[in-house]
């Protein structure tokens, strides 16, 4: 049986207090499931902005999406974790990742680590947080029980296997970091590849007693009567791959309403996401697709 969709924002432009209240009730008025912060410098502080959406809004659960574990201590992060879920009401749901941005932790004078050393420190900080946040000892408590919800974002086999066997929500990215960036940029990965990663998953999470929620960020909402137009300006910016090709991938929605709900539908059909975050600048854009969604 398939899940119900659900839909969340990563809000990314820092913004004063007033102004990040209102685009968070914002985000709630046009029926978002999640408001997410992303773990990157120069970009809000995540906890706090958290906090902050969970007291200006009823409905939406808060979400880090996701957080960067090289910038965290587990028994520090265990501690943020719990005050955050206990003073948001049990809203928080949690987001992990390796982080891919060497020049931040360049920046914050922390190691970055070769790729295996960044999936092994993910491992140690997740085992860390079920160890601490399942303790009764543990102060302070998380609101939730038997525990925050947790995501893992990642495509390699090594993060594949470690979503199967930890998270509740698996994210993808369809991407992957461009090879020597050390700013973090991505590259997409074709439709089919993104087939064979959700394969590669399915094959480690065959096992699990309760299927995780299948988690895709959108990159970009475009909503025209004409797709190819629409598409092309993206072509300048994204080697190796035609129009046609471009069109299929399924971080870009670009389309008539009609058009986008119906790809929604597929990636649902072909790929199980059921859970689809867009970026700040699409919140707009996609609201409208969105309700037509529900139910569906």
């Amino acid at each position: 049986m398939l899940r119900p969709f659900r839909f969340g924002v990563n809000l990314l432009d820092p913004s004063p207090a007033a102004e990040w209240r209102d685009k968070c009730r914002r985000a709630e008025e046009l029926g978002y499931d999640v408001i997410l912060v992303p773990d990157h410098l120069g970009m809000v502080a995540p906890f706090p902005a958290l906090v902050a959406a969970a007291e200006a809004t009823e409905r939406p659960r808060v979400g880090t999406f996701v957080l960067n574990a090289g910038f965290w201590n587990p028994a520090l992060l265990a501690r943020e974790v719990a005050t955050t879920d206990a003073l948001t009401g049990g809203r928080l749901e949690l987001g992990l990742g390796t982080g891919y941005v060497r020049t931040e932790h360049d920046s914050a004078g922390l190691p970055f680590g070769s790729p295996g050393e960044r999936v092994d420190h993910l491992r140690r900080t997740v085992e860390e947080l079920e160890r601490l946040l399942g303790s009764e000892e543990h102060r302070p408590r998380p609101a939730q029980r038997p525990r925050v919800p947790l995501l893992i974002g990642g495509n390699g086999d090594r993060m594949l296997r470690l979503t199967a066997g930890h998270a509740d929500i698996a994210a993808f990215t369809g991407a992957r970091t461009v090879p020597g960036s050390t700013t973090g940029q991505l590259a997409p990965i074709t439709a089919k590849e993104l087939d064979e990663r959700v394969a590669r998953y399915r094959e480690f999470a065959a096992g699990r007693e309760e299927p995780a929620e299948l988690n895709l960020l959108i990159q970009s909402v475009v909503v025209t009567d004409d797709r190819e137009a629409a598409a092309r300006p993206y072509l300048e910016r994204i080697a190796g791959f035609t129009l046609e090709q471009l069109l299929e991938l399924p971080l870009f929605l670009f389309g008539t309403q009609e058009e986008i709900v119906a790809q929604v539908l597929a990636l649902r059909e072909r790929y199980g996401f059921t859970y689809l975050a867009v970026l700040e600048p699409s919140m707009e854009a996609f609201a409208p697709v969105m309700g037509r969604l529900r139910g569906l």
